[in-house]
């Protein structure tokens, strides 16, 4: 009897089952049913097998697609509401199966889904039914939610992030930091640094700081408050260049002792003592000075080297005022490096001893610098942490050049790219760039190791149009991208020699790739550009200032677009740390000068500068927006003419009256 009953349930249940798959399959058609012989039972035992056989009917003729569902898509045997997952404003783009829900509720949906063959869930109110690998093609859509059939109950959502606060109260963001929360009384009026040792750099440095930690007069301060500040720097006379030290640990304890700052290089110094300036307030009820959440730690560096903003004055003339002012501003943010785009094809300010007549396609005889000017700027910024590495661009942008060297353009019609075809082009660069350089690493009115050689936008028609430059590539069996590279090559050379790193616009990399050598200093800018992926894949070094995201001078970039970029994406992390040494906002001077250049670079390098400076996963301007806020509202109390911060145009004016945390 088991062996016969066995075998009727086995069969009955095949019979049920096929009858299901055909009809599942094949719709609106007639199809017979599957027959067999039933064995033929004794009595008694029909009579048990028939009570078992309807047990057994009842057990195979669940819903047709839940037994689909678990026998082809091994969902979870007992479908319910709580397995289906649901994703707002998401869809899988054309990932369709047959059929529609549309116009029904969401439980009918969910129906209709069941009972149709490779179906994996659906977009509402739509309605469309979707495959079964639907949850691997999710793409966010404003218009639909999507709702898919997963073998377990949906994870809850991630709570909401905290609201945006000012904290810490320091922009850039520290590296690491730990804190507590007690308000520190600082006491103004008899507040002393010391620094070991003491040295000329930092006791300069402090008397620049005091304005910035105690901007109002004030009296008394109570009892417990902090009064000293004692700083600590183990290599007082490193030089500033692209591999300084940076880092700096501050320790503010709570109970009013000694606040310590400690550096390995001056230039970390002032990083920390900028952070310290940044996280005195003053109380305007008591009208004392506090530090809030006290006690403080941190540990602070950069996380790339090179953190610059360009400022160009070719373009518009920007007199050393202005170029010092901007100088100023930049430390309040850790910005490093002013790329100083000194010549350009609209004016050449520079008065080279070497070559004198350069300066004369200087805008005017008083928009000119001097030897001294320059000497002047270099090291008002090296005292303030700041590198100037000079650009000189060639051979293109450098018509100005031709009002006093007409012998080195192509022709009086046709004056640039510079004319590669006489030894006197190769002189006047050479005795240029000894000028800047004092011919040695290290020396010189610009003694940064990095000289930056543009490049860009070459356009060569001068050259197969100018007869005389036209013969000496015929003679030299030269294209004229072979003339581009023989120029770029034999610059480079020249500054080489003169002891320095060069730099070039993106375009070299492009045209020429890894026949450049491999000291070049690949510099990305074209908008859209991913070259720096390429260029670290092989060994280069790179920075990132891509048009369209970092170009200052693109008024309708969004401080938030600025805040996103990743000069490291696609890059793997060990190149990134290695070869990535930064980059920076480009302050093209095509519709700034010194009356409008502070608040088109301001408060949006503040953006770059966090990027640059703070740790890799700090990418939220949602998270960042009332520290930028009161970022904007610090420069602006410090007189830099920072523009607000929700303008949706750069520098525009307040749109009102308004304070300056709602503007």
């Amino acid at each position: 009897c088991q062996q016969k009953l066995l075998f009727a349930v086995v069969m009955n249940g095949y019979r049920k089952y096929r009858n299901d798959m055909h009809n599942a399959s094949i719709k609106g058609r007639a199809i017979s049913p599957v027959t067999s012989t039933m064995p033929r039972l004794p009595f008694h035992f029909s009579a048990l097998c028939v009570v078992l056989m309807g047990a057994v009917a009842f057990t195979v003729a669940l819903p047709r697609a839940r037994f689909h569902s678990m026998h082809a898509t091994n969902r979870q045997q007992a479908v319910g509401e709580d397995y289906w997952w649901r994703y707002n404003q998401t869809d899988c783009p054309y990932d369709d199966v047959a059929g529609s829900c549309a116009g029904k509720s969401v439980d009918d949906c969910k129906q209709i889904c069941l009972n149709t063959t490779g179906c994996g869930g659906f977009n509402y109110p739509h309605g469309y039914l979707k495959q079964t690998d639907c949850s691997q093609h999710k793409a966010a859509a404003n218009s639909v939610d999507l709702y898919v059939l997963m073998n377990k109950p949906q994870p809850p959502p991630p709570p909401p992030p905290a609201p945006a606060v000012n904290w810490p109260p320091v922009w850039p963001h520290p590296a690491q930091y730990t804190n507590g929360t007690t308000t520190l009384a600082v006491d103004a009026s008899s507040f002393t640094f010391t620094s070991n040792p003491i040295f000329v750099d930092m006791v300069n440095a402090w008397e620049r700081f005091r304005p910035n930690f105690f901007p109002h007069r004030t009296g008394a301060a109570p009892s417990g408050a902090a009064s000293s500040l004692q700083v600590t720097v183990s290599d007082p006379t490193a030089p500033l260049q692209v591999e300084t030290d940076e880092s700096y640990n501050l320790t503010i304890p709570d109970d009013g002792s000694a606040i310590t700052l400690s550096a390995v290089t001056p230039y970390g110094a002032y990083h920390g003592m900028e952070t310290l300036s940044q996280l005195i307030r003053f109380n305007f009820d008591t009208l004392t000075y506090e530090i809030p959440g006290a006690p403080w730690e941190i540990t602070d560096k950069p996380r790339f080297q090179h953190r610059e903003v360009l400022l160009d004055s070719s373009r518009h003339f920007e007199p050393v005022k202005t170029l010092m002012n901007v100088i100023d501003s930049l430390t309040y943010a850790k910005i490093n490096v002013v790329h100083w785009h000194i010549v350009d094809e609209q004016s050449f300010p520079f008065m080279s001893p070497s070559q004198p007549k350069l300066s004369y396609g200087a805008y005017s005889a008083q928009e000119r610098f001097s030897v001294q000017d320059v000497e002047d700027v270099v090291e008002y910024a090296r005292q303030r942490g700041v590198r100037v590495m000079v650009e000189v661009d060639t051979p293109g942008h450098a018509q100005s050049w031709c009002v006093g060297y007409p012998e080195i353009c192509p022709s009086p019609t046709c004056q640039m790219p510079l004319n590669p075809a006489t030894n006197a082009t190769f002189d006047v660069i050479s005795g240029l760039f000894k000028d800047l350089t004092g011919g040695a690493r290290g020396s010189g009115l610009f003694p940064d190791n990095v000289m930056h050689l543009g490049g860009d936008e070459v356009n060569t028609a001068c050259w197969s149009s100018t007869p005389a430059v036209a013969d000496w590539l015929k003679k030299m069996n030269f294209t004229t991208d072979d003339a581009y590279m023989y120029f770029v090559q034999r610059t480079q050379a020249i500054a080489h020699s003169y002891g320095r790193d060069v730099v070039g616009w993106e375009e070299i990399w492009n045209h020429f790739g890894t026949k450049l050598a491999k000291s070049t200093i690949i510099h990305q800018w074209l908008p859209g550009s991913n070259i720096a992926v390429n260029a670290t894949s092989n060994g280069y070094r790179v920075l990132w200032s891509t048009d369209g995201v970092w170009y200052l001078d693109g008024l309708g970039v969004t401080w938030e677009a600025m805040y996103e970029a990743e000069p490291c994406t696609g890059i793997a992390d060990n190149l990134c740390d290695t070869l990535v040494l930064g980059g920076g906002g480009e302050m093209w001077g095509e519709t700034v000068d010194t009356s409008d250049i502070e608040q088109t670079i301001w408060p949006r390098l503040g953006a770059i500068a966090e990027r640059l400076w703070s740790p890799r996963n700090l990418t939220s301007p949602d998270q960042a927006r009332v520290r930028y806020q009161n970022f904007r509202c610090l420069l602006n109390r410090r007189g830099v003419a920072a523009a607000p911060s929700n303008n949706p145009t750069a520098r525009d004016a307040p749109p009102g009256p308004g304070g300056c945390l709602d503007q």
